[in-house]
């Protein structure tokens, strides 16, 4: 199976860094900007919820008949596993995993790759942030149909899942063609 940075498509455009002077494919950028474009949805989502629904004071407002905004502060992680190991330790392995994420980022040479990092590191500061900011993440998407009921999420929460299956696909992907030619 290929590294995560993997070889460059020949048909990539390439452009010239200002400080290595080496090519760069474009897709380096366009993982920062998801980052970017994510961390920026997430922030005004959350800061609507809070001041401009006041979804604490409300705790659950029906929006469609199988979704609801409901007031969640996750103390913990996914799905609400790893609980009462304080918002530092969750701070300190999200903070380390971005690092690391912006590092393969820098090396990536594959489109899918590219932008589920971006999609990855900017669910995983959006957290971050609303720990540093409420000691908690702030999650309030509720799906739900008939006794079904998912976990109440966000949309940093929905960018990291996205951004794991995408790379799970590059990594589908890459294996198929290096079986088929």
């Amino acid at each position: 199976m290929m590294s995560p940075t993997g070889p460059e498509p020949q048909s990539e455009a390439k452009a010239s860094s200002p400080v290595t002077s080496q090519p760069t494919p474009r897709w380096r950028r366009v993982g920062v900007v998801v980052a970017l474009l994510v961390l920026l949805v997430d922030q005004i989502s959350k800061a609507w919820i809070l001041q401009g629904l006041d979804l604490p004071a409300k705790r659950s407002v029906v929006i469609f008949p199988w979704l609801n905004f409901t007031m969640v502060w996750n103390h913990a992680v996914t799905f609400g596993m790893f609980g009462g190991h304080g918002r530092w330790v969750f701070i300190i392995i999200s903070a380390l995993a971005v690092l690391g994420l912006l590092c393969v980022l820098a090396r990536s040479r594959r489109r899918l790759v590219s932008v589920a990092c971006g999609g990855i590191i900017g669910g995983a500061i959006g957290n971050v942030i609303d720990r540093l900011r409420y000691g908690a993440v702030v999650d309030f998407l509720h799906f739900h149909i008939g006794q079904w009921s998912w976990y109440v999420f966000n949309i940093a929460d929905s960018a990291i899942v996205c951004g794991v299956g995408l790379w799970l696909l590059d990594s589908f992907l890459v294996e198929r063609r290096s079986h088929h030619g």
